[in-house]
């Protein structure tokens, strides 16, 4: 509408910068959507290079418009972009994204510091920094209290997020066993999205409840999700698409090593540490698998943990060298001003 209508209304000046999260949600509509608003002509926006959907074309794609008519389009993670550009998950829109590659990129989100510091949570009884982790080991200890799990010289995973497809459910719930089965403790912070992910969970957490090493907590609580990634050694990030993902980056940020799952921003933020060839060993933050089978998720944590119990030294090496990390805003507001830098008029 702004640039059929308003821009011959005083508005001929005005700028879009278009950012999809997720491609999957893209909004479909028909004739009346165009009567509605005033633009009308059918002919016109069926047009395969402005609103037809490009593979229905007895409907409109809004999504699709706002990638023609805005001055640039950015996803949120450069991995991401190229998945929605070259791969599955533009979900349709792939030529579209392919025809304005020209005004298409992708730029990392970035988490809150004032929220997301061990320096100054007040949610978690320690605050701490990469300098002094004793103090990381003394919240693992008020998490274990809270959660009545047993204490010991075990590692501690944690996942936090929701329970659902996306977040590669089945890989969520075949870690809490292999955890154990490693001798690990397990801690699931998690919100299923369906009745019947409800049910398993609700089936897993009473069956497990007399278990000293493993909580499941369905639901979402604020306080205590700062307090795991606080205590936690490890959280995994088993997704099946992640445009960008919050989870490792708060991980990073409190020296929670991630497990992830290599797609969309997980690609941009952790970097494994045995087999990463774009970064030098100090710069590496984490472990990465690719497949979405129980064995590329073993490995991994097999990696991790292994590394916790042999060679403590170099597992907080590693915890710090996450913590080095500066995944807030700072960067990515940046890369934003100089879009607006480049697309406004001049």
């Amino acid at each position: 509408m702004l640039y059929e209508i308003y821009k011959w209304h005083g508005l001929g000046n005005v700028r879009v910068c278009y950012t999809i999260h997720n491609f999957k949600h893209q909004g479909i509509g028909g004739t009346d959507i165009l009567w509605a608003t005033g633009l009308n002509r059918e002919a016109y926006y069926f047009e395969y290079d402005r609103l037809r959907d490009n593979f229905n074309p007895f409907v409109l794609n809004f999504m699709k418009g706002g990638i023609v008519y805005s001055n640039h389009v950015t996803t949120v993670s450069p991995h991401h972009a190229w998945e929605a550009h070259m791969g599955e998950f533009g979900y349709g829109l792939g030529h579209t994204l392919h025809m304005h590659q020209h005004k298409f990129s992708g730029v990392l989100n970035g988490i809150d510091y004032d929220v997301w510091n061990p320096e100054v949570d007040h949610y978690i009884p320690y605050e701490f920094s990469k300098d002094d982790l004793k103090q990381k080991a003394l919240n693992k200890k008020a998490l274990r209290d809270r959660l009545w799990l047993q204490h010991g010289d075990k590692p501690l995973i944690a996942y936090i997020g929701r329970l659902d497809d996306q977040k590669g459910v089945h890989l969520v719930h075949h870690a809490i066993y292999y955890a154990l089965q490693r001798d690990a403790q397990f801690v699931l912070l998690g919100s299923p999205t369906e009745a019947k992910i409800a049910s398993w969970f609700w089936h897993e957490k009473n069956f497990l409840n007399d278990n000293p090493d493993v909580h499941l907590e369905l639901g979402f609580n604020e306080e205590l999700s700062h307090l795991i990634y606080a205590g936690a050694d490890m959280i995994i990030v088993p997704s099946n698409f992640e445009p960008c993902g919050l989870t490792q980056m708060i991980g990073l940020r409190y020296g929670t090593v991630p497990i992830v799952r290599g797609v969309g921003g997980l690609v941009n933020t952790v970097f494994d540490r045995d087999y990463d060839q774009t970064h030098p060993l100090e710069e590496r933050n984490g472990y990465v698998f690719y497949q979405t089978d129980y064995q590329a998720l073993e490995s991994a944590m097999d990696r991790a943990i292994g590394l916790w119990y042999h060679y403590p030294e170099e597992f907080e090496t590693l915890q710090i060298q996450g913590m080095n990390y500066d995944y807030s805003w700072n960067h990515p507001g940046e890369d934003y001003i100089a879009i607006y830098e480049h697309i406004r008029h001049k």
